[in-house]
């Protein structure tokens, strides 16, 4: 049975950190690029970060460029968002997600096949 299982998520002060973690299994991740989205009430679901899946490249949205990190863990069959510096405005419910990417479209929801269920982040003081 194929699952992505996202962890990590909760309410942190804004300037905190978090680590969200994407668990797989019933695939080999090792062939597959991985994406993290997010959704804020009454707003579209927009890419935030992405990782090839030889781990050799990635990329960032604008917002959470130098405060975000993406990685992943082939062996653990588990792909990784550390978020810092957390800002009120990253409130969302955050998906991981994989697929056969190509990289220029990492940023669109409809290139992934697989879907987490997702994990709150709420960022308020």
């Amino acid at each position: 049975q194929v699952q992505l299982v996202e962890s990590g998520g909760g309410l942190v002060q804004p300037g905190g950190s978090l680590r969200l973690s994407c668990r797989t299994s019933g695939f080999n991740l090792d062939y597959y690029g991985v994406g993290w989205f997010r959704q804020a009430p009454g707003k579209e679901r927009e890419g935030v970060a992405w990782i090839s899946s030889n781990d050799d490249s990635t990329s960032y949205a604008d917002s959470v460029k130098d405060r975000f990190s993406v990685s992943r863990d082939n062996f653990k069959n588990t792909a990784y968002l550390q978020m810092n510096n957390l800002k009120p405005e990253d409130t969302a419910i955050y998906f991981c997600a994989a697929g056969f990417i190509r990289a220029a479209a990492w940023y669109m929801p409809e290139e992934y096949d697989l879907w987490g269920q997702g994990a709150q982040v709420t960022v308020s003081s």
